[in-house]
C-alpha cells in the first residue's frame, strides 16, 4: 500500500514537472515578437500608432566650424609674375544624425519623427533647423608665380541632441513608453562660413600638365 502511494506521488510530481517544463518551453515561442525593437523601428512608429511622440532637447545648442574643403577649381599660374584670377563656386552643406536619414521635408511622410524634432528644436533654441544650405560666391585669387592657388570653405554647423519619448496607445513589445536617444548636426543658418585662400609651388607633374 505504501509503495502504491509513493508511486502515485512520483507520478504526480513527474506530471507536474512535465507540465511546468512544457509551459516554460512554450513561453519563448509565445513571446517571439517581444524582443527589444531597434531605434529605427520605434521612430517609424512616431505619430503612427502612438498617442504621443515628443522630442526633448537636452543641453545647449552647439555651433562649430565644419571641416574645411576645397571649393571651385584651382588656379595654376604658369607665368613668372603674380597673377590675379577669379573662381566662381557653389557649395552645399548637408546634415547628419544618429539615425542616418534625412530630415528634409520630402522625407517627412516616410520619417514622421522629423517634423517632431524640428518643432522641438525651434521652440527650445529659437533657431531654424535646415537640412541643407547652399552658398555660392566668386572669389578673387592672388597666386604667386609658378604656384597653384585654391579656396577652402569651412561651414558653420549646429548640433543638437536629446531624447524621443513615444507613448503608445496600446502596448508595443510589452511597453507603452519607449525612449530613443537622438543627435543631429546640420548647417547653422545665419552663421558665416570661413573661406580661406591657399597657394603652394606646383609639382613637376602639374607643370607638365597645365603649363606645357
Amino acid at each position: 500500500m505504501l509503495r502504491t502511494r509513493d508511486c502515485a506521488r512520483r507520478a504526480s510530481t513527474l506530471a507536474a514537472l512535465m507540465v511546468a517544463s512544457g509551459a516554460l518551453l512554450a513561453v519563448p515561442s509565445a513571446r517571439a515578437d517581444d524582443g527589444t525593437p531597434s531605434d529605427a523601428e520605434l521612430l517609424a512608429r512616431c505619430d503612427n500608432g502612438t498617442r504621443k511622440c515628443l522630442f526633448h532637447p537636452s543641453g545647449d545648442l552647439t555651433v562649430f566650424p565644419g571641416a574645411a574643403h576645397q571649393v571651385g577649381d584651382a588656379v595654376y599660374n604658369c607665368t613668372d609674375d603674380p597673377q590675379t584670377s577669379s573662381r566662381t563656386w557653389e557649395d552645399t552643406t548637408g546634415e547628419s544624425n544618429s539615425m542616418g536619414v534625412s530630415l528634409r521635408e520630402e522625407f517627412e511622410r516616410k520619417f514622421p519623427f522629423g517634423p517632431v524634432f524640428k518643432l522641438a528644436f525651434e521652440q527650445s533654441y529659437r533657431h531654424t533647423w535646415s537640412s541643407s544650405h547652399t552658398e555660392s560666391q566668386t572669389t578673387i585669387l592672388n597666386v604667386p608665380a609658378g604656384e597653384v592657388g585654391w579656396v577652402t570653405r569651412a561651414p558653420k554647423l549646429q548640433k543638437a541632441k536629446g531624447t524621443y519619448e513615444l507613448i503608445f496607445k496600446d502596448r508595443f513589445r510589452g511597453h507603452r513608453y519607449w525612449y530613443v536617444p537622438f543627435e543631429a548636426t546640420g548647417p547653422a543658418d545665419g552663421e558665416t562660413s570661413v573661406k580661406t585662400q591657399h597657394s603652394r609651388a606646383m609639382t613637376a607633374a602639374e607643370r607638365g600638365m597645365y603649363c606645357g
